[in-house]
């Protein structure tokens, strides 16, 4: 029987050429491994969804050295997380359709939100220095022990003073502090206000740094976003915007796809709005696939190419929201989706001179 060391460095693991009888007797024989699988699973492939919700407190070169061990023809972007799909940004940055988003999480439970994310699967965390809990998401990253080229962190500029360069830059400094990182895998600007150009600017700066490995922008409408791309140089790769079954940006989508800009969700559950997670079209095709109407909103956003930031407190529902990748909507039911959507905010509108005030004015600690 093959005896297997699993070590950071050790990427050349073969007990896979012996078929998955080999791979599991390799499992068997490795004394750590033995106790993280001592419920016995029944075959490779249990296995592997088993360790994917297991991975707290593993080291980080362990885990990939065992997610070669397991399956030997694992796809280099497939090794972060299995069962995760990927898209791949107009940089060639690749990123998961589906994260984890911190929005409205008080501080003091965010460090133990992500940890329990981080645990379920999820490698995107999507915050932003308004929300005022990078610091505890950060903590979490620094205390899984996943490797820093298995994340995906976003973070989000807010609307900076004059000189809008200089303070830019500052903000971006100030967020990796507070994130523990040595760069970000991508930097959005948080509203299309004060001196947009300035802070693009920088932005476009710190990506050819290498500090941001991708940037782009949130709540960017139409206008807004194609005058950004044509008076300068570098097009936003991401637009982070209000997307859910109420309000589905469908033909934005396609005009963000004609312009190598790729569409992301807020809000994906309306925050319940519109009594969302009672909706009678939207439990009937959950009761269709066996699943509950959270992870309908969640596959049909990703069978859209829509990435996802569902957010919970209770990890129970972060697993839910995580197992979506095992069913597939029908045409006939997402066109029945289709039939929900108003077309219009469910929140507020960023053409609203009241709002703009808001938000244009608004500094953050104020």
């Amino acid at each position: 029987m093959t005896t297997v060391v699993l070590r950071s460095t050790d990427l050349t693991l073969r007990p896979w050429e012996q078929g998955d009888a080999g791979v599991l007797a390799a499992l068997a024989d490795d004394e750590e491994v033995r106790r993280w699988t001592s419920h016995r699973v029944a075959g490779l492939q249990d296995a592997v969804r088993w360790i994917a919700t297991q991975e707290a407190g593993w080291e980080s070169g362990k885990r990939l050295s065992f997610a070669i061990l397991m399956t030997g023809r694992v796809d280099p972007v497939q090794r972060r997380t299995p069962l995760m799909q990927h898209v791949t940004l107009n940089n060639g940055v690749e990123m998961p359709l589906l994260g984890f988003g911190v929005y409205q999480i008080p501080a003091e439970d965010t460090e133990r939100a992500v940890s329990e994310a981080l645990a379920a699967g999820y490698r995107l965390l999507d915050t932003a220095a308004a929300y005022g809990n990078e610091e505890a998401v950060g903590r979490a990253i620094e205390s899984s022990g996943i490797a820093r080229e298995e994340l995906f962190v976003t973070t989000k500029l807010w609307v900076q003073d004059a000189p809008a360069q200089d303070n830019t830059r500052r903000a971006f400094e100030t967020s990796l502090g507070k994130l523990g990182l040595d760069h970000l895998d991508l930097y959005l600007m948080h509203q299309p206000f004060g001196d947009v150009y300035g802070q693009w600017r920088t932005m476009e700066a710190l990506n050819r740094e290498g500090l941001a490995k991708a940037i782009g922008v949130a709540n960017f409408y139409p206008d807004r976003l194609i005058d950004l791309i044509i008076n300068n140089e570098i097009t936003p790769q991401v637009n982070q915007i209000e997307t859910h079954p109420f309000f589905q940006r469908a033909d934005y989508q396609d005009l963000m796809r004609e312009h190598g800009v790729q569409i992301q969700s807020w809000g994906g559950f309306a925050e319940g709005k519109n009594d969302l997670f009672h909706n009678p079209l939207l439990a009937e095709i959950g009761k269709e696939h066996g699943k509950s109407v959270a992870q309908v909103v969640l596959r049909w956003l990703i069978q859209r190419g829509v990435i996802a930031i569902p957010k919970s407190v209770r990890a129970e529902r972060m697993a839910e929201n995580f197992d979506v990748f095992d069913f597939e909507l029908t045409d006939e039911q997402l066109a029945q989706i289709a039939t929900l959507d108003t077309g219009s905010s469910l929140f507020f509108d960023h053409h609203d001179p009241e709002m703009v005030t808001w938000l244009a004015g608004r500094r953050l600690g104020t």
